[in-house]
């Protein structure tokens, strides 16, 4: 189990243009909290049909983006 810590972004889509842009957005704040603190990767969690987490992670290495899937 990954566990996170934090505020979690949450991504909430209809169409793959919309979650494309969605994501990077949520994908920069994470990073830039990331290189801040320097101790954590970020986890990108598919929740369900256009619904997404992003979030700092303990289970992830710093530098690193992981993926995810709760379907």
């Amino acid at each position: 189990m990954r566990t996170t810590i934090d505020t979690q972004i949450t991504v909430t889509v209809t169409d793959r243009a919309s979650m494309e842009h969605q994501l990077d957005e949520a994908l920069t704040v994470a990073m830039t909290r990331a290189v801040h603190e320097g101790r954590r990767g970020i986890l990108v969690t598919r929740q369900g049909f256009g619904s997404f987490t992003v979030a700092l992670s303990d289970a992830v290495p710093f530098g690193l983006t992981l993926e995810d899937q709760k379907l």
